[in-house]
């Protein structure tokens, strides 16, 4: 019976950080309105979690005209050590099949 007070917790597997980079990975050339678009986000949250990926080496970006193109640095090893050896190469393999 549903009394409208849900215990329920809310969680997903991804977090919002792998999401945006699945959707560089997609599209190199997608603009963060679209990103936020397609992952549910604020366009800041988006910027936001840019500059983090950036920062820990695994996205660089580059001016071309009025747009960023990315590229991804599928080289990098996964961030937390219990996911320690897979490669963001193997990582988004699964996730952009």
């Amino acid at each position: 019976m549903d009394n409208g007070t849900s215990t329920e917790r809310h969680w997903t597997f991804l977090t919002n950080h792998a999401r945006v980079l699945v959707q560089i990975a997609r599209d190199p050339g997608i603009r963060v309105r679209d990103i936020a678009t397609s992952c549910l986000l604020t366009e800041r949250a988006v910027q936001r979690i840019i500059v983090d990926l950036e920062q820990a080496g695994y996205l660089t970006h580059e001016r071309r005209g009025r747009t960023n193109h990315y590229s991804v640095i599928t080289s990098k090893q996964l961030r937390h050590p219990a996911d320690a050896g897979p490669t963001i190469a193997e990582l988004l393999a699964t996730l952009l099949r």
